[in-house]
């Protein structure tokens, strides 16, 4: 199975040893963004995986495309263009201090990408699943009309539409509201991702609260049930709605969980207790990726990929950087 993903790799700098972005004379830089996160998970999984992404012709832009190839990611049609590549800044959670990010996107290769810069049905030829986020809509009214673009001719040509909500609000500066074009874009999934605050945004319903400390905390079946019923009328080409969960107990303890609904019932799986946490970045992307390679290997086994999930995005809170390194046999040897 060929799967396409698309989105803007980012550079995240971040401080070591818990110190705050003020401090030090040093920073730690890790390739990432939530989508290449996705990529490079589904690559180590076993899956053939096309990156598509813009950026800049110089030796920033060619050194991440060694880095993407170097993890298995078919690069060959990495749009070039535009100055800079784009990047945040990572402040690490530490005891009552909440982590800190600040981004530096604008005006980035991908920012400024249009419609018509990259030939799709060129590169959906002989593919399966097309992945996309709601972070591409978020960043300009050109990165959103080259997303839209994408799905549609995806969904001419068959492709299952899988996206991710990721809706991050400190990105939405352009004019446009998420509340209104992130629902436009799930219109168009078979499967969508999200964690209870953009479901809630998404879906116009409240979240339900997620207050796990152990992992023996009961999870109301019938509440998600009926909220998905509601949300799967507003999306009725959806096949999968997949919610996942998480309470910060605190900066290093961490619970995850999430559920499923398939249109006529609903899945929940364990609840993973972590502590301690390594590295919480990537953890959702891991969780998606790791869905959509059980999803092509056992598509009506909902309870086995949903497991498989978890165990994914786990193993991910245990590891330094935003890729998931964790191999399939790693996942199967934790569930």
């Amino acid at each position: 199975m060929r799967i396409v993903t698309f989105g803007e790799v980012l550079l995240r700098f971040s401080k070591a040893d818990n110190q705050r972005i003020s401090q030090g004379n040093t920073m730690n830089a890790n390739y990432g963004g939530s989508e290449a996160n996705a990529a490079v998970s589904l690559s180590i999984l076993g899956n053939e995986v096309r990156y598509v992404t813009r950026l800049p012709k110089n030796a920033m832009g060619q050194a991440c495309i060694r880095k993407l190839s170097e993890m298995g990611l078919d690069t060959h049609f990495v749009c070039w263009g535009g100055e800079r590549i784009g990047t945040y800044f990572f402040e690490q959670a530490a005891s009552l201090r909440s982590p800190r990010m600040v981004y530096d996107r604008k005006d980035s290769a991908f920012y400024t990408l249009k419609p018509g810069m990259i030939p799709w049905r060129e590169v959906f030829r002989d593919v399966d699943v097309f992945h996309c986020s709601g972070i591409t809509c978020a960043l300009s009214q050109d990165a959103a009309d080259a997303t839209f673009e994408a799905v549609r001719i995806a969904d001419e040509m068959g492709l299952t539409i899988a996206c991710d909500i990721n809706y991050r609000k400190n990105l939405w500066n352009y004019g446009a509201k998420a509340a209104e074009v992130l629902p436009r874009l799930m219109t168009y999934s078979d499967v969508i991702f999200g964690d209870a605050g953009e479901w809630e945004l998404a879906g116009g319903l409240p979240r339900i609260p997620f207050l796990a400390t152990s992992s023996d905390y009961p999870i109301d079946m019938a509440a998600y049930t009926r909220m998905f019923e509601q949300i799967a009328e507003k999306f009725p080409r959806c096949q999968k709605f997949i919610l996942g969960l998480r309470n910060e107990v605190s900066t290093n303890h961490h619970l995850l969980s999430g559920v499923l609904y398939n249109r006529e019932r609903l899945f929940t799986a364990k609840i993973y207790d972590i502590n301690p946490v390594v590295d919480p970045m990537g953890v959702g992307d891991a969780y998606l990726a790791a869905y959509l390679h059980a999803y092509l290997n056992r598509k009506d086994d909902d309870q086995r990929c949903l497991d498989f999930s978890l165990a994914a995005s786990a193993l991910k809170s245990t590891i330094n950087g935003d890729f998931n390194l964790s191999t399939e046999d790693e996942v199967l040897s934790l569930l």
